[in-house]
């Protein structure tokens, strides 16, 4: 039996998994959602103390989940969304897992384009360099906006109250300067010949992670002959993996999966 192993990204707590370990869990697989290093149980614990969260790099979180995917003795497979996509990317190019389907992932270093609306999504943690070393929370406005906008005001209101957490304003500070930093802890091994296979989903009206950038990241990868697929969902936004239509992207996962014989 494989082991699934979900990685969360800024903003959401680890538990908006839990739609997905029921599916995969009826489908077979065993599942786990550890949080990030620091994160609370629960989204109401993380948003009393948001700086268990706080100043937590992209370093830390590989750095965790690596240890957690040790303690499993088999090499898992990684689904993650946005710096969770970009942390399954790091972990499968260091070959400590089986396939990673990354959905509408961080940019990784090499990427170049930076659409206005990724800026915009983003701005409440870059307009305040302090925030480096903070959590920080999103409004329900700011949420509609990078995960909402693609389903009904009443959802992204829903989905807010029910999912977002702070995040820490590192992960994005030490990604917006990638390219300017050699050693730069958003680097993923994308030459690797003999990794696992790579499934990148995106989501067409994203504002957060624009199509651009997951294509941009695809790109990325042309030097290695591992696999590497593009899946587009034109017609969905940030929150693809905890809104009503969520149901659509695990079928997709799963049928990748198992076309590859996992």
């Amino acid at each position: 039996m494989a082991t699934i192993v979900f990685i969360h990204g800024l903003w959401l707590h680890a538990t908006s998994w839990q739609p997905w370990q029921e599916y995969f869990t009826a489908a077979g697989y065993r599942t786990v959602a550890p949080g990030w290093p620091g994160d609370p149980d629960t989204v109401e614990e993380a948003r009393a103390n948001p700086e268990s969260i706080a100043d937590r790099g992209i370093d830390d979180v590989v750095a965790h989940y690596a240890a957690l995917i040790a303690d499993l003795g088999e090499k898992p497979i990684l689904i993650g969304h946005s710096f969770g996509g970009m942390i399954a990317q790091k972990l499968l190019g260091q070959d400590l897992a089986a396939a990673a389907v990354a959905v509408d992932a961080a940019q990784i270093k090499g990427v170049l384009p930076l659409p206005l609306s990724a800026l915009r999504a983003t701005l409440p943690v870059f307009k305040n360099p302090a925030n480096k070393h903070r959590a920080v929370s999103l409004t329900p406005e700011q949420f509609r906006f990078a995960f909402g906008n693609a389903v009904p005001e009443e959802e992204s209101r829903a989905l807010f109250d029910r999912w977002a957490i702070p995040a820490p304003g590192k992960p994005l500070f030490e990604a917006a300067a990638a390219n300017f930093d050699p050693y730069s802890p958003a680097k993923v091994d994308t030459a690797n010949e003999l990794r696992g296979p790579l499934l990148l989903v995106m989501g067409g009206k994203d504002h957060t992670v624009p199509e651009a950038v997951t294509r941009a990241t695809l790109k990325q990868y042309r030097h290695s002959d591992a696999v590497t697929d593009l899946l587009e969902f034109p017609d969905r936004g940030h929150s693809l993996t905890i809104d009503h239509g969520w149901r659509d992207v695990a079928d997709a996962s799963l049928a990748w999966l198992q076309r590859h014989g996992l």
